[in-house]
Parts: structure tokens; sequence; C-alpha cells
């Protein structure tokens, strides 16, 4: 611990009662990993998606390669339409279920960001396949438990300090034609900032769509700029 570190906490000390119990290692689920001589550190959330895996009944599905299948387009007309399908939906906990990956989304898991967007399209009236597609995310988390953001100093000094992607589908949403875009920052080797949800207008082109993330992207960008 640097003296600068120590005497903030003593400082802090004069005005708090306080108790110093070292470095975190553990944050809202997120656990935190130091590797000092690679001047490393990342932040993962295993015991967190084991946990979410057992409360909704996947602690032993099969592992998938993706977090939704190729080629998936969900939309509100799968929403429940028997009495068979609104009676089982009823017991099927998918706010819920939505809710916590997307904390799993914004947190350490920007790989899943796509697929929970499009779930929580649905969540004001969700149907069997879009639980089925929610069971797919679990099954995919099941397979990539270990992943983490890895952030440390990049081996190129001469690199941009930010480093961003941006994309975009055309017309992906079939309930009213719009895109979904989405951009991720990245500092030094790992993500700081990423984002995937739908345009609010319609695009004309895929140029157009692919235009309309790159902005979005930008903005984002001169925001970090500005605040570092």
């Amino acid at each position: 611990m640097t003296l600068t570190i120590q005497a903030f906490i003593k400082e802090l000390s004069t005005h708090f009662k306080l108790r110093d119990l070292g470095p975190t290692t553990q944050l809202l689920g997120i656990k935190i990993d130091r590797d000092r001589p690679s001047r490393t550190i990342s932040l993962s959330q295993r015991q967190y998606i084991l946990d979410m895996l057992e409360r909704y009944g996947m602690t032993d599905c099969k592992p998938v390669s993706t977090p939704m299948s190729p080629g998936a387009k969900l939309s509100s007309s799968m929403a429940p339409s028997t009495p068979e399908d609104i009676l089982f939906m009823k017991s099927v906990p998918y706010l819920s279920a939505v809710g916590s990956l997307m904390y799993l989304a914004i947190t350490t898991r920007p790989d899943i960001s796509y697929s929970v967007g499009v779930l929580a399209r649905f969540n004001s009236n969700p149907g069997p396949i879009h639980w089925k597609a929610v069971k797919h995310v679990f099954r995919y988390l099941q397979g990539t438990l270990d992943l983490k953001l890895v952030y440390g100093p990049t081996a190129d000094k001469s690199q941009e300090p930010f480093l961003t992607y941006s994309d975009a589908d055309h017309g992906g949403n079939t309930d009213n034609g719009k895109s979904t875009g989405g951009y991720l920052v990245k500092l030094g080797t790992g993500a700081i900032s990423w984002s995937s949800k739908l345009q609010s207008m319609v695009a004309l082109s895929t140029t157009e769509a692919e235009y309309i993330s790159a902005v979005e992207a930008s903005k984002e960008i001169l925001w970090m700029c500005y605040s570092t």
C-alpha cells in the first residue's frame, strides 16, 4: 500500500469510524483479482452465475456455444395464444430471470448484452419461445463460467487510448422494423463501456443503421475523453 493511500485512510479515520479490510476481493457479486507482476486486474462473476443457475433450476443444463440460437427471430407474435401457454407462463419467473441476466450483462458480461436486450423487449407478455431463449442464455453461461474482463496496459504504446467497435443489424426487429445498434469501448486490454439497444428511428438501409450506431459510439467516446 502506497504512502498516499495510507495517508488518505488516516485522514478519513479522523472523520469516520473505519475498519481497513485490505484490498477489495468481492463487490456486489463481482470477484476482483489482481496480478501485480503483470499489472492487470480482472472482474468476473462465476459464483453469481452458479447461484443464478441454481435459482432457476438450470444447474445441470448442457452448455451451448452461443448466447442466442443462430438465426433466431423473436417477436411479440410469439406471446401466449392458448390457455395452456398462458397457464404455463404464469408459473415461469420470466421477469426475474431477465432481470438477473440484465445485471450480469451490464457489469462484466458484454457478450450477452444483445441477447438480454432482445429478451427484455417481451417482459410485458412473454411466451414459451421467449422463455426457451432465456434458458438458452443460461446454457451459454454454464459453458462460459470463467470468462472475465481483464484490464491491463497494451503492448503497443502508440495505440490510441480508446479502441471502439460499433455494429448494427438492419431491420432486425420484426415488430417495428427498427435496427439494433451496439458498441464496445476498450481502454487498454479490457472493455469499459458497451451498449446494445434498439435505434430510435427506422433506418432505410444497412449503411444508415451502421451510421447511427457509429454516432452513438462516437458520443460515448467524446464523453469519456472529456471526463478523463
